[in-house]
């Protein structure tokens, strides 16, 4: 094992780079050895260049960060082809106003989405759906890749920020959502000084009920009080089993930059899930309000610590699920670890201590090898390629470099501009990655791009990885925060072109006669459709696009969009009213609302849909009381 005096030289190195790396020097100076001679230039447009009429190869599902919304790139042309909303409203769709997807924000305006992950069937990507977390709100979501919109919400209790991904099981049995911040069970309030006694690190087991479309918790772990952060599941050999790093190990609660990298070490959290599924089915638990919670104190076996470098990001299941990689962001290290050596060493009992109940395994006797290359500082997080080479991006040292896992010899390294985070390879996460593409997502900009004032877009860049060297043949600007991503090859997925006409479907209106508005009380109830170029909310009105209700009825508005063509999607906008909902071609969409303003209001598609767009309005009369 290499003397952590090394550790030390790194954070002072690091502090250098860093310096380097956030100064204003010049830009070429970062731009050496990308050889973007004229030659190389055109044979990378070439590359990228994806004809009108043809698709990507691929598609590039990029975290939004602080914007609560999923970015959908192309690859290899990097073009972004779609935002979706998640945890945070979204005027142009109508999310977060429309009566779904208002009930699944759940009265929230924004949440900090992170780390998707793609629905895996035998541990391959399936092309089924999407899921996130919300670090800010402590939610986790699921996406319909049939029609790319958000299905499900799931508020998680206990629960304080799932940073570390809704990382899924090889078959999407669980998504498991590990806690950034240690709290006390139901948020209650204990100070600070009562941390090690009161607080404690959350991890959430999710399922996905697909008949239901709905995302259930299955049980949590009460984990120290520590904070969780990367995940992966285990592959093939090692499946049943997954890992997730911790940091924080020294339980602070204040200027953590400096009192949470204290120890030499800090722990990846090994678990066996199936065999805390059965733990659960035998009723190893305790009950936490609603919510089935074990305890590892109380309840013994299926969780055990990997001590890892110090502050560890990511952590990476290599394709064939022999070996974990961990990477030290505190530490110029990759860590090496073996599958088999740790169950070997669990079988030994190979223990040098336990914190809560949790086995803490002999460190050489899971460890295969520490990977240090020259140079190469601040080791994030991993992806592989189709021959099982690993990709790291270093943070500080501003490069991506590609080494063998089986030996640890470095094979190639690409400087990047600035500071990559994560990185997302062709089909990186699964038993078989495809080996063609990586995407570097970068941290800083700086004048990468056109000025657009004092905040900077962040990158994306686009390595080729099919000869022996990497080559940077696009770079990409992106809106804050390209946290982390996944890219599944395009022919995976299967959308709808447009929603299917469903005669059964509830308050959907599939003629225009058979439009209408009935009042229950204070309750007016519209059964609409909208057409090119019209809406029709009364087929027997002699106006038919208008409705009259009175102030302070409730509103409830059903609309049904008759164009069953593609393309075709029709907007419902009330001026004035603060309201917008879309409503795609065969779709059935809900607004509700009090009408708490008397007056007159025009009401129009807000999505151009025809020639005769501009005609395509009406009016909502509201009478005043008395």
């Amino acid at each position: 094992m290499k003397k952590w005096i090394a550790a030390v030289t790194g954070l002072v190195a690091g502090g250098l780079v860093s310096t380097v790396i956030f100064a204003d020097f010049d830009r070429n100076a970062n731009q050496a050895n990308t050889n973007t001679n004229a030659s190389n230039v055109a044979s990378y447009a070439e590359r990228t260049y994806v004809p009108f009429g043809e698709h990507d190869e691929y598609y590039l599902f990029a975290s939004g960060g602080h914007s609560g919304q999923m970015f959908i790139y192309g690859v290899p042309s990097m073009r972004r082809i779609r935002t979706i909303p998640v945890f945070s409203p979204d005027s142009a769709t109508g999310y977060g106003y429309d009566k779904h997807t208002k009930e699944l924000m759940g009265g929230y305006t924004w949440g900090d989405l992170h780390h998707p992950a793609l629905s895996e069937t035998d541990g391959d990507y399936d092309g089924k759906y999407l899921f996130a977390t919300d670090v800010a709100n402590n939610r986790a979501a699921v996406l319909d890749l049939k029609t790319f919109t958000t299905m499900d919400i799931l508020k998680v209790p206990n629960t304080g920020g799932p940073h570390c991904a809704a990382f899924v099981t090889p078959n999407t049995e669980y998504l498991f959502l590990p806690t950034r911040f240690a709290v006390p069970l139901g948020f209650e309030y204990a100070p600070l000084d009562e941390y090690n006694e009161k607080y404690r690190g959350v991890m959430s087991a999710v399922t996905f009920n697909e008949d239901k479309k709905k995302l259930e918790l299955a049980y949590q772990v009460a984990l120290p009080p520590w904070s969780f952060d990367l995940s992966d599941a285990g592959k093939k050999g090692s499946e049943g089993w997954s890992v997730m790093t911790t940091y924080n190990t020294e339980e602070a609660t204040t200027e953590m930059e400096i009192n949470a990298s204290q120890k030499d070490r800090d722990y990846i959290v090994l678990y066996n899930w199936k065999e805390l599924e059965k733990m659960v089915a035998n009723g190893q638990y305790d009950m936490v309000g609603d919510v089935k919670m074990i305890f590892p104190e109380k309840h013994k076996g299926g969780i055990f610590l990997v001590p890892t470098a110090k502050s560890p990001h990511g952590v990476d299941v290599t394709p064939d699920g022999t070996r974990f990689i961990a990477s030290g962001k505190l530490a110029p290290a990759m860590t090496v670890f073996s599958f088999e050596k740790a169950f070997k060493a669990i079988e030994d009992k190979k223990f040098s201590g336990e914190f809560n109940g949790i086995p803490v395994l002999d460190y050489e006797s899971v460890m295969e090898r520490e990977v240090n290359p020259e140079n190469a500082l601040g080791p994030l997080h991993s992806q592989f390629d189709e021959k099982g080479h690993c990709y790291t991006t270093m943070f500080i040292s501003s490069e991506i470099v590609k080494w063998d896992p089986s030996s640890g010899e470095v094979l190639d390294r690409i400087p990047v501009q600035y500071s990559p985070g994560h990185l997302a390879a062709a089909e990186g996460d699964t038993v078989s990655p495809d080996g063609k593409y990586l995407v570097s997502l970068n941290k800083i900009a700086k004048d990468t791009y056109l000025g657009v004032g004092p905040s900077h877009p962040e990158s994306m860049q686009l390595i080729d990885l099919s000869g022996d060297k990497m080559e940077l043949i696009y770079s990409a600007p992106v809106d804050p925060e390209p946290h982390y991503a996944q890219m599944v090859k395009a022919d995976k997925l299967s959308t709808d072109k447009i929603y299917e006409k469903d005669e059964k479907r509830p308050n959907s209106i599939w003629n225009q006669k058979d439009a209408g508005i009935t009042r229950n009380g204070n309750t007016v109830e519209v059964r609409g459709v909208a057409m090119r170029s019209k809406f029709i909310f009364d087929g027997a009105a002699e106006r038919k696009d208008v409705i009259h209700v009175k102030e302070g009825d409730k509103v409830v508005i059903h609309l049904t969009n008759i164009d069953l063509d593609q393309d075709i999607t029709h907007g419902f906008g009330i001026n004035s009213y603060d309201l917008n909902m879309e409503v795609q071609p065969g779709q059935t969409n809900t607004m509700e609302f009090i009408a708490d303003k008397a007056g007159t209001y025009p009401l129009y598609c807000t999505n151009f849909c025809s020639a005769l767009h501009q005609e395509m309005n009406g009016y909502l009369l509201v009478e005043p009381k008395g």
